[in-house]
């Protein structure tokens, strides 16, 4: 299974087309906030794929939701927050433990524009950075994650 993480558009959609019309052939992808409009205009864009959105600091009167936990394959469960809400400039322990007590395998957070990846305490932890205005001096990006019976492959890279 191939998943396609994206966060913190701003407001910049072409980046976003550009992945998603690179990787049409990924099982899901999810944007992790602050990018609302453009997420919506992928949905209308790419009704046939599966998308999912949870909403940002700067989705402003939202109807999605804070934060996902979402089922995928081979019983591997993926907790999705912006992470506004859990303090993640800080600390990832509210988002590490949250995930955790939710039976996830996978914790993804944006709200940063500084990606990050790490395995700690059996939970893989992924920031993809931001796809339109990063702020850790490196090129907009995403994540890619691969799920399969052999494990979980997880990877950021350029747009």
């Amino acid at each position: 299974m191939k998943v396609i993480v994206f966060s913190d558009s701003h407001g910049s959609s072409a980046n976003l087309s550009k992945v998603v019309k690179a990787h049409q052939d990924a099982d899901m992808f999810i944007h992790l906030g602050d990018g609302e409009r453009e997420f919506e205009n992928l949905v209308t864009m790419y009704p046939h794929l599966k998308m999912y959105h949870v909403a940002g600091n700067c989705d402003y009167n939202s109807m999605h939701p804070n934060e996902l936990v979402i089922n995928a394959d081979f019983n591997i469960k993926i907790f999705a927050t912006h992470g506004h809400r859990y303090y993640v400039k800080y600390s990832l322990d509210a988002i590490k433990s949250t995930a955790l007590e939710n039976g996830c395998q996978i914790a993804l957070y944006g709200h940063t524009h500084e990606r990050f990846s790490s395995y700690e305490d059996g939970l893989y932890i992924m920031n993809p950075g931001s796809i339109s205005c990063p702020r850790d001096n490196s090129k907009p990006s995403y994540g890619i994650i691969d799920i399969s019976k052999a494990g979980i492959l997880t990877n950021i890279v350029d747009v």
